[in-house]
Parts: C-alpha cells; sequence; structure tokens
C-alpha cells in the first residue's frame, strides 16, 4: 500500500486564554493519499481551518506529528521548512483581502517566484506569469489590472494561480468558493479539479457547504469542537452518516425543489466550551441519543466498516 503524501498523528493546537487552554485542534488523526481530496466539513469554529493552517506549519502546533510523505515536518528548522513551503501552498477564503491591493496580478502570481528564487531571469518569469494565468483561465489583458477591478471569481483564479506558482504537491484550500456567486463556485471548482487531475496535485478542502464537499471530495472527515468524529469515502458518508452530527449536517441540506418540501431537524441544546472540555463527548449536550455514558469518558475513532470510523458510544 503507498505511503500518505500528508499524515497527522495526535495532532493538536491549543491557545492560551485567561479562562483556560482553549482546544482548537485536539488530537487529530488523518491521512491523505497523493492526488486524492480531503474533504474536511463541520459547523464554524470547529477547527477546520487552524487544522489546515497547522499541517502547513503557518501555525505552529502544540503536540503530535506531521508527516509529509513519511518526514515528520515538525522539527525542521526555518531553512527546511522554507524548502517543504515550496511543496506546500494554501488557497484563502476571501480573494480580496488575501491579495495584496497595491500589487498587479503580475506582481503577485510573481512574488512567490520571486521570493524564493525559483526563476531568475526576468523575461523568464514573466513568461511563467502568463502561462499561469493562462492555467487558471485569466485573460492576459488582465495581466497589468490590480484586484480592486477584478470581480470576485477573477480574484480567486489570482489566488490558486499564485499557490501554484512553485508547483507544490499539496494544497489547503481552505473554504475557496464561499464567497463567490453559486455560478462562479461551479466554475472554480472545475478549474480546480482539472488542475488536480492534470498535475497530479493532492487538495485537503476546508468547508461547511456539504454539497460542494460531495461534488469535489474523495474522502471526507467530520470535525465537531476540534476533533475528528466520522472519516469515510464520500459515498459511503453520505449513503450511511453513523454519527448523529453527520446525520444532522446531511439533513439540513436544502433540496432545490418546490415540489418536496423537507422536513428540518433543528438541533437543540447548547454547544460546549472548547475551552478545557470535559471528557466525554463534546457533542453529547445537542445529541438526541445521548446518555450518561456519553459524557463519561472520550470515544477514540474506530474503524466500524472498511475504511469507515466514527469516534461514538453507539458503537463501541
Amino acid at each position: 500500500m503507498p505511503e500518505p503524501l500528508i499524515q497527522t498523528v495526535d495532532l493538536a493546537k491549543y491557545f492560551e486564554t485567561p479562562r483556560g487552554r482553549l482546544h482548537a485542534v485536539d488530537k487529530v488523526n488523518l491521512h491523505i493519499d497523493r492526488g486524492e481530496t480531503l474533504g474536511v466539513v463541520g459547523e464554524s469554529g470547529c477547527g477546520k481551518s487552524t487544522l489546515g493552517r497547522t499541517i502547513l506549519r503557518l501555525i505552529e502546533p502544540t503536540s503530535g506529528k506531521i508527516l509529509f510523505g513519511g518526514r515528520d515536518i515538525i522539527g525542521f528548522n526555518r531553512n527546511q521548512m522554507n524548502e517543504m513551503r515550496k511543496k506546500m501552498q494554501i488557497i484563502f477564503q476571501d480573494p480580496f483581502t488575501s491579495l495584496n491591493p497595491r500589487m498587479t496580478v503580475s506582481d503577485i502570481i510573481a512574488e512567490p517566484i520571486r521570493v524564493n528564487g525559483t526563476i531568475k531571469n526576468k523575461k523568464e518569469v514573466q513568461e511563467r506569469v502568463e502561462y499561469l494565468m493562462d492555467m487558471v483561465g485569466l485573460a492576459p489583458r488582465f495581466i497589468n489590472t490590480f484586484p480592486h477591478e477584478l470581480d470576485e471569481g477573477r480574484r480567486q483564479r489570482i489566488g490558486i494561480a499564485r499557490a501554484l506558482a512553485l508547483d507544490p504537491e499539496f494544497i489547503v484550500c481552505d473554504e475557496p468558493v464561499s464567497a463567490l456567486d453559486v455560478s462562479i463556485q461551479a466554475q472554480v471548482l472545475n478549474l480546480m479539479m482539472d488542475l488536480q487531475e492534470s498535475m497530479n496535485l493532492t487538495y485537503m478542502f476546508v468547508t461547511h457547504n456539504m454539497s460542494v464537499v460531495k461534488h469535489i471530495s474523495q474522502r471526507i472527515m467530520v470535525m465537531y469542537l476540534g476533533q475528528s468524529i466520522e472519516t469515510a469515502s464520500t459515498d459511503e458518508l453520505f449513503e450511511n452518516p453513523l454519527h448523529p452530527y453527520t446525520k444532522a449536517l446531511l439533513d439540513a441540506i436544502l433540496i432545490p425543489s418546490v415540489r418536496y418540501r423537507k422536513q428540518l431537524k433543528i438541533l437543540e441544546g447548547e454547544v460546549s466550551s472548547p475551552i478545557e472540555p470535559k471528557p466525554g463527548c463534546r457533542f453529547a449536550d445537542r445529541c438526541p441519543l445521548a446518555t450518561e455514558a456519553c459524557r463519561e469518558c472520550d470515544f477514540p475513532l474506530r474503524e466500524i466498516e472498511k475504511g469507515h470510523y466514527v469516534a461514538c458510544r453507539l458503537y463501541e
């Protein structure tokens, strides 16, 4: 069996607050095979974006391991990480705030090339920029424009081109289409899937949109308050969700039909605090199937069916 490109072992990121430690990412174990897209879903604040940035070491982890091609990059020094960052990139959620408003499209895309010195010749840098613009569907006439002169879709294409500038192997896609109109979302998603196929890219796709993650991912990991609570292939997760929280996420998907009126199931109860969380399932206060046993101890991920893992007392 081939070695995963990305793997984490008990990865944790805690933030110190006046009230105690906030468990943003709490002992997450995942793997992403080369050329695969792992979708990471959950409510806002569940830690999915922090997980992506921690894997890239844009945020330093509190504990655990981050393996890239089998090598633990947590112990890498600054020079080693500078080399590693050429292989690991990120596409940000907001295409406007992630671009320098004082730089042209050409300068933005060329910046990582110049900073890393991968191409020295000025003419070759310009040729590379033009090639990347063509690759992501940006017309040549936009090469000297500024971000504020473009719409959101074209701005995000600039962000994608910048992420591809150094020929990376792994890209964290941090909700890259959530700020776009629905019609533009489809265009950008299809572009990313075409690029993945042609360049053999590996994605970690962070989103809260279950319809989007179904379209682009081969496997899905569900997060709740910093923990991974269910992981399965996309088809398996949608056809056979096991965790009550996963079922609630799927029940919330709207069906675009005037004839079918779906009865929405509203989760009751308060969201537990991620600051110094108590032992037990963190979803217990909102779970309709919770018992006192759910609050007594933590439940690690357990393989219920081949490739389908869940952390829930119901399957102990």
